[in-house]
């Protein structure tokens, strides 16, 4: 394991401004606004903010200021945070991010997770956190090797938290991470202790009894999540099938790729929030656009979907049952997340469920839309468990 630390040369700084000053803009249809996608002249004020007024000097300091590592990992390079508690009893609890998200997502739970005591928590209740770079995202891209999908990236964590000597820990997870974590506690029950979740995907057996017993807020989350594939899909549809080819506007254009994310912010936060910088700090969006900007990781990061093609179809499928969690597993359900898992299905999918939380606000980023109310979701399961 190498220490590392962020320190991206003045030019490339210099040369995101120029694209973005240079980037050739869309027409827009007069009266039209979210329902077409992001709307131009939306973007142009947000990049011209990202171009002129946001510091990533600042995000540098900040991510600066944690203990980082790289190391190698099955023919992959693997960056994580390695930020350990001062309390002497903290437990081990690895964080695993999503797309389109990166470490950034944790920037805002991290002191309160490791350090409650300064952050007016239970000193009980600390962690210490391994909040590790995807394969192909941020600082852990690209990958150079095909194959790297959901089980091999669950393996790859595995070997990260022995080489840390860490015997005994918790996962925690959303989008990507949820996947993952489930998967790591199915791969190394032996050191995984219990996993909490922040997203489930859960989808009707077919059985017509099993929809009768439905409420009508489950009917609603269903109804998301039948919206979700009609209308929000079409970025996993092309990742999927066709990652190289959407990669070549991403990984050259700046607007592009703040259009690609930014969009996602804007569908999968809390549908209270008019805009994406409403639910989510505007430059932490920023920031974590910048990311994957200046890593060159858009193209890489999308190859997962490609990898991982088989396994969502699964998960996706009717009737087709996860394979069991063998490890305590709770889920927090943000209210505003757009494939909000129906409690009656996830637990006749997931016989481990032990907690259930409904949070009333909050989307699908939920460390960075209520980072309070994350951090409390993972303290209180986590407390539970170890109770």
């Amino acid at each position: 394991m190498r220490p590392f630390r962020i320190d991206v040369p003045d030019s490339r700084l210099d040369d995101l401004r120029a694209r973005i000053a240079s980037t050739r803009w869309p027409a827009a249809i007069p009266g039209t606004g979210w329902e077409r996608g992001v709307p131009p002249e939306y973007l142009r004020e947000l990049a011209k903010h990202w171009s002129t007024d946001f510091d990533w000097r600042a995000v540098e300091r900040r991510l600066n200021s944690y203990d980082q590592f790289v190391t190698e990992i099955d023919g992959a390079t693997v960056h994580f945070l390695h930020v350990r508690s001062p309390e002497p009893d903290a437990r081990p609890l690895l964080l695993t991010h999503g797309w389109p998200g990166s470490v950034i997502e944790f920037l805002d739970v991290i002191g309160p997770l490791t350090d409650p005591r300064s952050h007016g928590g239970d000193p009980a209740q600390a962690f210490h956190l391994v909040v590790p770079s995807l394969p192909g995202h941020g600082f852990s891209g690209p990958v150079e090797q095909p194959g790297w999908d959901l089980p091999r990236i669950a393996g790859a964590w595995a070997e990260l938290m022995a080489r840390l000597d860490y015997d005994a820990y918790f996962a925690q997870g959303g989008d990507w991470g949820s996947f993952i974590s489930l998967e790591l506690a199915r791969r190394d029950p032996e050191h995984v202790r219990a996993v909490h979740v922040n997203m489930l995907v859960t989808v009707p057996s077919g059985d017509p009894a099993e929809l009768a017993a439905l409420s009508e807020q489950d009917f609603g989350r269903l109804g998301g999540l039948q919206r979700f594939d009609r209308e929000l899909s079409g970025y996993l549809k092309l990742m999927s099938t066709r990652p190289l080819t959407v990669s070549f506007g991403l990984n050259d254009s700046p607007a592009g790729l703040l259009a690609w994310i930014v969009e996602k912010f804007k569908d999968w936060t809390d549908p209270a929030a008019e805009l994406p910088e409403d639910a989510v700090n505007r430059d932490m969006l920023l920031a974590n656009v910048t990311l994957y900007w200046l890593t060159g990781t858009a193209a890489s990061s999308a190859q997962l979907y490609f990898e991982a093609g088989p396994q969502l179809g699964a998960i996706f499928t009717p009737g087709v049952r996860p394979e069991p969690v063998p490890v305590p597993l709770g889920v927090s359900v943000f209210g505003g997340d757009v494939v909000a898992p129906v409690r009656a299905l996830a637990e006749a999918a997931y016989p481990a469920i032990v907690s259930w939380s409904e949070v009333p606000r909050g989307g699908h980023f939920a460390a960075m839309e209520e980072p309070e109310a994350f951090v409390r979701e993972v303290r209180k399961f986590f407390g539970a468990v170890e109770g």
